[in-house]
């Protein structure tokens, strides 16, 4: 018993100094919080200190055991982490394991990875305009995680859009996330600031969550409008006279003043960047349009004025200019006009010096040059020059050539057939300049296809176009219209028509189907019924029927155009196929009926060959032969005390070899169908012969001759018969004929 309670006491004094130790040591954690967050690329250090032991042995791991990709340093009683920089394989529960003795103590921190580095950007995807839509996009990029991003976006203090990314990401990547607001400018928005607020939702400890902001003042621009020229002293002026014009346009901001002269072709010259344009000791040439445009990075807005500067000794006019549109076969009167000038001289030319290839006149202070019929040659800058005493004028005038003739032309490579493909050809003929060409194809109010030949090399001729087209018509598109529309569209030439357009209705056939025949009251009839036989055929157009009777040789005979087919009084020649046709231009549907026509039996004949009288031993043949179409059952019998027996017979024939007396009797032939029947009876009478007779007398020789040469030809009578279908042949009991 004591030896028991000393290893009791011994035990217990040793687990007594392990728990004093155990107390005596304390492991700490720097940072000291359960959970640290860390940015992508910082520098983060973990320092685990021992206090209450003087040797302590230091580890580090993750809670995973994966690769610490870090450095430790210890240092007496402390070891440190360092990750330096922090990276996604960094984001780990990290424990520090501290051995003192036989005491082990472990301190966890976690470290979590983020990234939010920079503020958020945001883009407008047009300078803003007051009433024109515009899209703000806030992005904040690279951030992780981003479901814990929050994007807000104010116009001033006013909240207009936020947005959560609570979806989970599937895989550790930073990503750069956005949002979009499409708004309207107003001109309350001028000056107002657009803030995009981007939180990041994570918590230490004691820290609030990671927010970063970007603002941006909100310039909204106002295309420039009311643009107005005021003129000093007038609009109209004579040579050497001076001009002041001045020119405002509203907007936001201010618009830049621009002053051009239109030109005789149309384009800009640049004049002045001022507001106010002077012009002095002007000219005639000065005459023209003179532009103010206001512009600004949203728009512009222009306003024009013309300046007529009066020469003060004669003016010329060509008319019709400056530029005309001729047609190509047409005849053009270029007209050139002076006034203020006695005795005026004139001359034609084109500007390269091309032949003119028309006829000049002369008619007072008006010269003409007529260009009749007009063709290509004719295709130039024509100038008028007019001499009046030492002054010299021209006046110039540009002739284009066009052709576009007459409407385009619609084709169709067949009839319209549901179902089946159909090519339609659009062509536009004798049409010039072909480059400016587009053609159109609807059906209805649907585009079809249209074709533009921008890309063809326009040379100076007259050329056809087409436009075609494959497409397959359906019952639907019956009543449809095909519009072809064809347009040559010149901007910077007036002419009439610029367009021109055909139509055609279209009517699609259904090829005839649905081909069904009634026949009342039946296809199977007694000879002298009457019978209609009906036919329908669905299509369109309504297919025309056509009734025929099919031939011996598969001819087929026409009989009638009427959809009932009726004979009144039935014969046995009205059997046969008839045949009944669906007939339209998109096909034909044939459906066929046999109409059988029956009759009662008739016309038997029943014989014996040689005779009715005949001696024992002879032969005899009872024959049995009708004439009906169609076929007829045929049974021969023989009386007997208990009624009849069916024979066996061969090709409607019964052959008695070597007659006996019991052979003599009344024999029968039944001959019957579906519609009635007929019968006929002989009797044949068989005698017996003497016995001591000389049976091979000269005359029972020639009879077996005879015999010899009657049965093979009866054989063949029947044969032919049976092809001509007027006689049976029928076997034993029931045994059916063709007649």
């Amino acid at each position: 018993m004591p030896k028991k309670m000393f290893v009791i006491f011994g035990v217990s004094n040793i687990l007594w100094m392990v728990f004093a130790v155990s107390q005596a040591i304390k492991v700490d954690m720097f940072p000291d919080k359960s959970k640290i967050f860390a940015q992508i690329g910082d520098s983060v250090s973990l320092t685990c200190s021992a206090t209450g032991c003087e040797s302590p042995s230091f580890s580090w791991r993750t809670q995973m055991d994966s690769p610490l990709n870090g450095k430790v340093r210890n240092e007496g009683t402390t070891s440190t982490l360092i990750m330096d920089p922090v990276s996604f394989e960094d984001e780990h529960q990290y424990l520090c394991t501290v051995i003192c003795g036989a005491a082990k103590l472990e301190k966890a921190i976690r470290v979590e990875i983020y990234s939010f580095s920079k503020d958020p950007e945001i883009h407008l995807s047009s300078p803003p305009e007051v009433g024109k839509p515009v899209t703000v996009t806030c992005s904040v990029p690279e951030v992780y995680p981003f479901e814990r991003l929050e994007i807000e976006l104010l116009k001033g203090n006013h909240p207009m859009k936020v947005q959560d990314f609570l979806e989970p990401s599937e895989k550790k990547a930073q990503e750069t996330k956005s949002l979009d607001v499409t708004f309207s400018p107003t001109d309350e928005d001028i000056g107002t600031a657009l803030v995009c607020q981007a939180t990041l939702h994570i918590y230490d400890d004691d820290s609030p969550p990671k927010v970063r902001k970007t603002t941006k003042e909100l310039e909204v621009y106002i295309s420039p409008k009311d643009t107005a020229i005021s003129v000093n002293p007038s609009t109209r002026l004579q040579e050497g006279d001076s001009v002041a014009m001045a020119c405002t346009s509203a907007g936001l901001p201010a618009p830049r003043i621009l002053w051009s002269k239109k030109l005789d072709n149309g384009n800009l010259q640049l004049l002045s960047e001022n507001a106010t344009l002077t012009l002095i000791s002007m000219r005639a040439e000065d005459s023209g349009i003179y532009v103010c445009e206001g512009n600004n990075p949203v728009g512009k807005d222009r306003k024009e004025v013309k300046l007529i500067v009066q020469e003060k000794m004669f003016t010329v006019e060509i008319s019709p200019g400056p530029q005309i549109a001729a047609q190509v076969g047409d005849s053009v009167v270029l007209t050139c006009d002076v006034r203020d000038c006695e005795s005026p001289s004139f001359s034609w030319r084109t500007q390269i010096d091309s032949p003119l290839n028309g006829k000049v006149r002369r008619e007072g202070s008006k010269s003409t040059l007529t260009l009749s019929p007009v063709s290509f040659e004719n295709e130039h800058f024509y100038l008028c020059t007019v001499i009046c005493g030492q002054k010299k004028l021209e006046k110039g005038i540009q002739v284009e050539l066009y052709s576009f003739p007459s409407d385009p032309e619609i084709e169709m490579s067949g009839p319209l057939v549901n179902g089946n493909p159909v090519t339609v050809s659009c062509k536009v003929p004798n049409v010039y300049p072909s480059d400016r060409l587009e053609i159109e194809l609807f059906k209805g109010e649907s585009i079809m296809m249209n074709k533009i030949f921008l890309e063809d090399v326009s040379k100076k001729a007259l050329e056809t176009k087409s436009l075609e087209m494959t497409f397959i018509p359906t019952v639907e598109d019956t009543g449809n219209v095909l519009v072809c529309l064809a347009q040559l569209p010149i901007d910077e030439m007036e002419f009439e028509p610029k367009q021109r357009q055909s139509t055609q209705i279209l009517y699609v056939n259904v090829a005839p189907r649905d081909t069904a025949i009634l026949v009342s009251p039946s296809s199977i009839l007694e000879e002298g019924s009457s019978v209609n036989m009906t036919c329908s055929s669905n299509g369109l157009p309504a297919p025309k029927i056509l009734w025929s009777r099919q031939l011996s040789n598969g001819d087929l005979q026409p009989i009638s155009e009427n959809a009932t087919l009726s004979f009144m009084s039935t014969k046995i020649e009205d059997s046969g196929i008839y045949v009944c046709e669906g007939i339209n231009q998109a096909g034909i549907s044939r459906k066929e009926v046999n109409l059988i026509i029956q009759v009662a039996p008739k016309d038997i004949q029943l014989t014996a060959f040689p005779s009715e009288r005949v001696k024992e031993g002879d032969t005899v043949i009872i024959s049995c032969i009708c004439g009906n179409v169609p076929p007829t059952l045929i049974i021969l019998k023989k009386k007997a005390e208990t009624g009849y027996i069916v024979l066996k017979s061969t090709g409607g024939a019964y052959t008695i070899h070597r007659a006996q007396l019991e052979d003599a009797g009344v024999y029968q032939c039944e001959s019957k169908n579906e519609v009635g029947s007929q019968l006929r009876s002989l009797t044949l009478d068989v005698k017996g012969r003497e016995s001591n007779k000389d049976y091979f007398s000269p005359e029972l020789l020639v009879l077996y001759c005879a015999s010899s040469l009657i049965i093979p030809a009866i054989g063949m009578i029947i044969y032919f018969a049976r092809r001509a279908n007027m006689t049976g042949s029928y076997s034993l009991v029931e045994a059916q004929k063709v007649c």
